[in-house]
């Protein structure tokens, strides 16, 4: 072969090499199809005090996985109850007690086992300059107090009587709420002298209601340690996107979903 038909054999070669290499870039560069994420929507049923973490997780979810969203419905855990087994598209149900879990469960809506992803506590909440000058829980007895509690049937309500249960007080409520977000109102509205809501509803986040912050202030007091609530959180049966479902319930008990919560200031789920 001449010189000239070997360059030409040397050129051919070398395209030839550009060619199949470029093809195996191309192929290891592409995202494999046959694997698929999480795709399509759901509705999560979320207990009121769950607002400010949840949003932020929900957002960072959809973020993460593009093609998802993930509509959020935030009330007291037994309203929701009552509306899943009544019939309402819910796809996850976290609340923030297990009686409420249980009683999905026992309804056959629960498809799993459900999973303790949080804890919180009950704290004293007052107006900022606190003018009845509360600074425990036996001061919420006085008669002249005008005091706000959760309903015994919500989760805040039933550890307020646990713990008036085991500090052998009784309280004398001018209301009782469905949810932690309407006690606080009353108390930032000024309707109420003081009331007991969770830790994390007077810290860091802004619910649909109103903004905690300098609008309130909380009083921790060492009875709150009898009624310590877990929160679960679980797929609920007649899910249509269950797939979805469990890929956010994972986001939420995974690393990045406990860091968020933990910042909202609840404490780490019991083993």
């Amino acid at each position: 072969m001449n010189r000239l038909g070997r360059s030409a054999a040397a050129l051919f070669i070398c395209a030839a090499l550009t060619v199949s290499l470029a093809s195996c870039a191309a192929e290891t560069n592409t995202p494999d199809t046959s694997i698929s994420g999480p795709t399509g929507e759901i509705t999560v049923f979320a207990a009121a005090s769950l607002n400010g973490p949840f949003t932020e997780l929900a957002a960072d979810f959809e973020a993460q996985h593009p093609g998802t969203e993930i509509k959020l419905s935030f009330a007291g855990s037994s309203d929701l109850v009552t509306q899943i087994i009544a019939g309402a598209p819910a796809d996850v149900f976290a609340s923030a007690d297990e009686r409420n879990m249980t009683k999905l469960a026992d309804a056959d809506l629960v498809a799993g086992t459900p999973i303790d992803f949080a804890t919180n506590t009950l704290q004293i909440v007052v107006p900022p300059a606190n003018p009845a000058e509360v600074s425990s829980l036996a001061d919420l007895t006085k008669p002249e107090l005008k005091v706000v509690i959760c309903a015994p049937q919500v989760p805040c309500g039933a550890a307020t009587k646990t713990i008036e249960e085991a500090a052998r007080l009784v309280l004398t409520p001018v209301s009782e709420e469905s949810s932690v977000t309407d006690v606080l109102g009353k108390v930032r509205s000024g309707e109420a002298d003081a009331g007991l809501v969770y830790v994390t509803d007077v810290l860091v986040y802004v619910t649909d209601v109103l903004a905690a912050g300098d609008q309130v202030k909380g009083i921790e007091f060492p009875e709150s340690s009898a009624a310590v609530n877990s929160y679960p959180i679980a797929t609920v049966g007649t899910s249509s996107n269950q797939k979805l479902a469990d890929a956010f319930i994972a986001s939420v008990t995974g690393p990045e979903g406990q860091k968020m919560l933990s910042a909202a200031g609840f404490g780490t789920p019991r083993s």
